[in-house]
């Protein structure tokens, strides 16, 4: 199958291209900067530009059989100023429309999942809703309506003749690496986080990941699926049960409610989203055949937070590129390319390595810098795998814990490396006040450095 995902670079389109392209799926993507998204790509794609105010390249519809839409502009990033307010709607309203009218000249296709959310539900206290509730009042509520009837209009008729829409409310995505809760375990960490309102009574439809992506490969596959599905877990949440059992599964001390006078002061309009209550229920969904994998917040919660307890930090990236591990593989067992992948702002020299060659049980000592003062780390190589995975790990150095796992798998007649890192800063509390943040920023930095130069030498 062909398919064509807007919205790919995103928390839930690039768990989804991922997905598709490992069971042997074409993916065609339609991005911004086409250079970034190469970079940042974790699965193989064709690429081209799109801007949501100007026409879909008509020749990135060619032979597609499926398109996932989920391109849209944030909402919950900074306060909803006017002009902010226009390109959340322009982006779903607009961008929707011009796909759909590029899409009805497609002869393949067969099949449009639409995203949408359940912000079109509005604030309904403890109202049961479903796919089949009516549209609620707001500025979210009106937006993601319009969003969705753009969308209705792939069944106008067009080349292809009938084309099956479905379309997906989403509620809250929970993740490790992204969205809500990466902006939320900064302020949990330091014991600052608490419910939102003195009550919390507010309920908050959630999901897992791997569900929301799993019901859009879901209504992909099954051709049977029509309508609206409700991307939400089966049970329900107030966020007063949310955020005590986030700081729970994460070993955290909660802190004090957070008045909605303050949250208005900072992201004024804004704010209102994070107060409206939706009681959504995968009714239909369910229905429709799907099983989820994480039903209870307490589960989902848990294996996204137990990684994490203990203040211990963890750095996620992933990066398909288009070379066989054999070819990648021989790139890391070289230390000196260690020091080529690594910014020249930390001064990253090898000094000495146990073995001649890199291999289980080397020890390699080394020099650098942070934030311009110098250090000297020794790492063991662990559990190494050749064409596989290794892990180094830190004997002395700066940290109380860096642990960093890397993996190479084929995929595509390419290599996705995966690396995860998990770090633990010394002195605690107090670490994580004084520089978590820095940590956090520097690690994106080494990280961003590092996905340029291995796309430089094994992109092309």
């Amino acid at each position: 199958m062909k398919v064509l995902i807007t919205g790919a670079t995103g928390l839930i389109g690039s768990e989804i291209g991922q997905r598709l392209t490992a069971r042997g799926d074409t993916a065609v993507i339609l991005v911004r900067d086409a250079a970034r998204a190469r970079i940042a790509r974790r699965f193989p794609a064709e690429i081209y530009e799109w801007d949501h105010t100007k026409p879909v390249p008509i020749e990135a519809l060619a032979g597609v059989d499926a398109i996932i839409h989920l391109a849209g502009e944030p909402v919950a990033e900074g306060r909803w100023t006017e002009k902010r307010k226009r390109a959340i709607r322009e982006s779903r309203v607009e961008g929707t429309r011009r796909l759909v009218e590029a899409a009805r000249t497609c002869t393949t296709l067969k099949t449009f999942v639409q995203g949408s959310a359940v912000g079109i539900y509005g604030d309904r206290g403890d109202e049961v809703l479903d796919a089949n509730s009516s549209p609620g009042k707001g500025f979210l509520a009106d937006v993601v309506e319009e969003w969705e009837k753009e969308a209705t209009m792939i069944q106008a008729g067009g080349a292809s003749g009938s084309v099956r829409l479905v379309t997906i409310r989403t509620g809250i995505v929970l993740a490790r690496h992204g969205g809500a809760l990466a902006k939320m375990l900064p302020i949990f960490r330091l014991g600052v986080g608490g419910r939102l309102g003195l009550s919390g009574d507010q309920w908050m439809p959630w999901i897992h990941l791997e569900d929301i992506a799993g019901i859009f490969i879901h209504a992909l596959d099954e051709s049977k699926v029509f309508g609206v599905l409700e991307g939400v877990a089966p049970e329900a949440a107030r966020n007063r049960d949310f955020t005590s059992q986030f700081c729970e599964e994460l070993g955290v001390i909660q802190g004090p409610p957070v008045p909605s006078p303050v949250l208005s002061a900072l992201y004024g309009e804004m704010a209102t989203a994070l107060f409206d209550s939706e009681r959504a229920t995968p009714k239909m969904t369910i229905a429709s055949g799907y099983r989820f994998r994480f039903s209870d917040l307490r589960s989902a919660l848990r294996e996204i937070l137990e990684p994490l307890r203990g203040s211990v930090h963890e750095k996620f990236e992933e990066q398909w590129v288009p070379a066989a591990p054999s070819v990648v593989w021989p790139y890391f067992c070289d230390e000196k390319n260690l020091e080529n992948l690594t910014p020249p702002m930390l001064a990253f020299h090898v000094q000495k390595m146990s073995t001649k060659e890199i291999q289980e049980g080397t020890l390699i000592d080394y020099r650098l810098k942070l934030n311009g003062l110098p250090f000297r780390w020794r790492t063991k190589i662990e559990d190494w795998k050749p064409g596989k995975s290794f892990v180094d790990n830190q004997l002395k150095g700066p940290y109380n814990l860096w642990h960093h796992t890397h993996e190479f798998l084929p995929m595509a007649g390419g290599t996705l490396m995966r690396d995860r890192v998990r770090y633990r800063l010394p002195f605690g509390w107090l670490g994580n006040v004084s520089a978590g943040w820095k940590v956090v920023r520097d690690v994106d930095t080494i990280f961003r450095f590092r996905r340029k130069k291995i796309d430089e030498i094994f992109g092309a």
